[in-house]
């Protein structure tokens, strides 16, 4: 299993990171429309979720193995009068009891792992979430460039490290097929899962597909 590396803002602090995804928007008002009051952003990066998921009235926790993105994170929360739980942990190893959160938001960062490490950190995921707790999670595509085309280095028949520089250089990535997510959430419900590819992004044509995925924790057995 590979030793987490932390994302370098250094070298990738754009715009786009400081604002919140589309998801979260449909997710917090469906959740609060489902009674989830406790919510975890898993790897926070530099706060945007936690950020508003906390104006939306949640009770945010957040974490991020990134040192200077969690101190991002409680600058902001400060300035903006937000109670945040938010702390430099390992998706790895989480630094919460069992049972803690109705729902978690996992956004473009539980691929950043081998194909041991993302069993152990769905397993952590199960263990931090309540019975029948919600989760929104993306999974890199086995369909897209980066694993297809682009020649990074293999660590396993899933997982390459991107290199080249830039905020992601040395940093594994696991890729799934849509079977391998019914495999991998095995205890969960699966409610929907989309197919995205973002073909064209700040003035570039290239195939970068992810899964997205709702579902719901069924039930508690290791993974």
């Amino acid at each position: 299993m590979t030793i987490s590396k932390a994302w370098d803002w250094e070298k990738g602090a754009a715009p786009i990171w400081l604002k919140p995804s589309e998801e979260s928007y449909f997710y917090a008002h469906q959740w609060k429309e489902q009674g989830v009051r406790s919510v975890l952003d898993f790897g926070c990066g530099l706060g945007r979720h936690a950020i508003y998921f906390a104006e939306q009235g949640f009770q945010v926790s957040a974490f991020d193995l990134s040192e200077e993105g969690v101190a991002h994170l409680k600058q902001w929360a400060e300035s903006k009068n937000l109670s945040i739980d938010a702390c430099v942990a390992d998706m790895l190893h989480l630094p919460y009891p069992d049972n803690s959160f109705d729902a978690a938001y996992l956004y473009h960062v539980i691929s950043h792992t081998d194909s041991k490490g993302i069993r152990t950190i769905l397993s952590e995921l199960t263990r931090v979430l309540k019975p029948g707790g919600r989760v929104f999670l993306t999974f890199c595509s086995k369909e897209t460039w980066s694993f297809r085309e682009a020649g990074y280095p293999k660590l396993d028949e899933n997982t390459v490290v991107k290199t080249g520089g830039g905020p992601e250089d040395g940093i594994p990535h696991f890729y799934v097929s849509l079977d391998d997510i019914f495999s991998l959430l095995s205890d969960y419900e699966i409610e929907r899962i989309r197919h995205i590819d973002d073909c064209y992004s700040q003035g570039n044509r290239r195939s970068s597909k992810h899964y997205f995925v709702s579902a719901v924790l069924a039930r508690k057995t290791d993974i």
